[in-house]
């Protein structure tokens, strides 16, 4: 049996191996006990209870894996150099977990085992509804600071993610619900992603984050027409307010992706030198947007552009005389 309510405090460890065998509090998995994708030395089990004040450095996996979490806090641990992911929250199957992720020290994770995305995370959420992320320094990330896949609930808010390699916040795949606020992102190919309404993903607020630094460039392995260089890309049922970007090459804001676009609010946000400042998909069978209240300095291509995916279908849409369309409210936005 596997005890609960743990206390694990200010260990110094060359990885989680040396963390587990104490008080029996994880249980040691061989690797055809993992669920298929992970790689880890050792797993938190059905945990109720806290992971804290660790010094964690060379994981040859994850430094700290949790499945199927009871009421689990893991905070203040400092992780450096782990080959494939920081901090790995995941579920067996979709469901409730609770867990919270806070002021955390996450850096140099690598993806040694290579993939398009389920390694090289600082902090990855798998099917684990009702998570808090909060308040963690992560610093260079083959991938993400903070994945979050199919994981409903999350909340994302006031972490420093600096150096990453694509996608800084992700909330992908078949979630509802996620909030994403007052991040501080310096230097990745996308700061927020909020995607795959084709696969169920919807509903988000994006709110009060700083992006700055994003680069037209993403890590091998991933799908080559991904995008890169764009500050926020967000795809349905979602709010996108009061968030700064500077220096997206591509785009400040991307809304909507072909078809999949529907009922996105643009409020409040200040963009600055960019490519386009707010594309969104004007795909036949894409949905409604407002984009509105926006100040948008120093583009290149335009303010707020009407794309086919990755194809500019239209001229500048904030200019006076600019074509309409019944789908987008396009009013009070600010351009110099």
């Amino acid at each position: 049996m596997i005890p609960r309510r743990r206390f694990l405090a200010g260990l110094a460890a060359p990885a989680l191996s040396s963390i587990a065998p104490l008080n029996a509090f994880a249980k040691l998995w061989q690797p055809a006990d993992l669920p298929e994708g992970a790689v880890a030395e050792s797993v938190l089990e059905a945990i109720e209870g806290k992971v804290t004040g660790n010094t964690i450095t060379g994981a040859l996996g994850a430094a700290i894996f949790s499945v199927e979490a009871r009421g689990l806090t893991i905070a203040r641990n400092t992780i450096r150099n782990a080959a494939n992911n920081g901090i790995q929250v995941w579920r067996s199957q979709a469901g409730d977990d609770g867990t919270q992720v806070i002021d955390n020290r996450i850096e140099d994770t690598a993806a040694q085992s290579g993939g398009s995305g389920q390694n090289g995370n600082a902090i990855n959420v798998f099917r684990a509804h009702n998570v808090t992320v909060r308040g963690n320094r992560i610093r260079n990330a083959a991938f993400s600071a903070v994945r979050g896949n199919a994981a409903s609930n999350i909340q994302i808010t006031n972490n420093t993610c600096t150096g990453l390699g694509e996608v800084a916040i992700y909330a992908e795949f078949g979630f509802e619900g996620a909030l994403i606020a007052n991040n501080t992102i310096d230097g990745a190919a996308i700061g927020v992603a909020v995607t795959n309404f084709n696969e169920g993903g919807r509903l988000a607020v994006v709110q009060g984050n700083l992006i700055r630094n994003l680069h037209a460039k993403r890590p091998s392995g991933t799908d080559p027409n991904d995008g890169s260089g764009i500050g926020i890309g967000v795809e349905a049922d979602t709010a996108v307010t009061g968030n700064i970007i500077e220096n997206a090459p591509s785009a400040g804001i991307a809304l909507g992706w072909g078809q999949y676009l529907r009922d996105v609010s643009v409020t409040g946000n200040v963009v600055r030198s960019a490519g386009v400042g707010i594309a969104v998909s004007v795909t036949p069978g894409a949905g409604s947007a407002v984009i509105a209240d926006n100040l948008i300095s120093g583009t290149k291509s335009g303010a707020i552009v009407g794309m086919d995916q990755r194809r500019p279908m239209t001229g500048d849409l904030a200019r006076e005389g600019a074509t309409r369309f019944a789908q987008l409210a396009i009013n009070g936005n600010r351009v110099r």
